[in-house]
């Protein structure tokens, strides 16, 4: 009988298997849906835009008899006549007008109340911020009869200026918000140096804070763009002239009107015509939001 003189070797420790070793984990497997939650999300959005954009191209014909194909011929005139023969052209100039001039309005008044708010110490600083805070969460459906006397009184009704006044102080709220905190974060030293120097108050915001928020300012004026191009209401109570309607009454107009002309091909026509600007800013600014909305997060 021989004896084994090898030295043994140690087993190594088992350890106790998990069950479900090897397959993904929690976390893991919610990103997954995530992301499958975002693509169903994308194509909600992607799909209806692009069925919109080829049916504005067919006739009136082939949008019933092959609404889900590609146009067999592609017809432009559809633009023309939206935007001459239903006055598409006339509401999309008074909305540039009115959009326009209450964002720039908006965003110089915006960025001088956050800049007070944020940087100076005053008895009812809290009161102004709280107080402005608190017409975001008011509804518009209330505050439009009485709107409606206020605008009427002071002979602003049917007037462009006085729907700028009115989408500045819809607008106000939301600017005064986000601003204030973003003017918070930026360095302060900066303006003491400045004011050693010499520099007035105004000269201060004008010169150095101004410039230093920018990011934020091209972010919240971008947003308020967005929602004031889209504004139906307060338009559509404080506009009585149709040759003054912005292009979301002209659109309810042009609507109402198919039950009569059967132009669909126009109205699809219309659609885009209003979509284009808003996605048009978009895709060109889409990467200031971010940063925008970043620095002020990070900061």
């Amino acid at each position: 009988m021989s004896i084994d003189t090898r030295t043994p070797v140690a087993e190594a420790p088992r350890q106790a298997g998990k069950p479900g070793a090897g397959r993904p984990t929690g976390p893991g497997g919610l990103h997954t849906a995530g992301q499958g939650l975002l693509v169903v999300w994308a194509l909600l959005c992607v799909v209806p835009l692009l069925w919109a954009v080829l049916t504005s191209f067919k006739s009136d014909r082939e949008i019933f008899l092959n609404p889900w194909g590609l146009p067999s011929e592609w017809h432009f005139e559809n633009f023309v006549r939206a935007w001459t023969s239903a006055n598409i052209g006339r509401y999309f100039i008074n909305s540039a007008i009115v959009v326009c001039s209450a964002v720039v309005l908006v965003m110089l008044l915006g960025a001088m109340v956050s800049y007070v708010l944020a940087r100076y110490e005053f008895r009812g600083r809290n009161l102004i911020y709280y107080t402005l805070i608190a017409g975001m969460t008011f509804p518009l459906f209330l505050a439009l009869v009485p709107l409606f006397f206020v605008v009427q009184n002071l002979g602003l009704l049917d007037t462009y200026h006085g729907l700028v006044l009115v989408y500045t102080a819809y607008a106000l709220p939301f600017t005064v918000f986000f601003l204030t905190s973003f003017f918070r974060t930026l360095p302060g030293e900066l303006v003491e140096a400045a004011m050693l120097d010499g520099c007035s108050h105004a000269g201060a915001f004008f010169r150095i804070m101004l410039p230093l928020a920018r990011p934020g300012i091209i972010s919240v004026g971008i947003l308020n763009f967005f929602g004031l191009w889209n504004q139906f209401l307060l338009p559509l109570v404080l506009m009585r002239d149709q040759e003054r309607y912005v292009l979301s009454q002209g659109l309810a107009v042009l609507t109402a009107n198919q039950g009569y002309r059967s132009d669909w091909s126009a109205l699809f026509a219309g659609l885009v015509i209003a979509v284009l600007p808003v996605l048009a800013v978009y895709v060109t600014f889409q990467r200031r939001i971010q940063e925008g909305l970043g620095t002020g997060a990070l900061k």
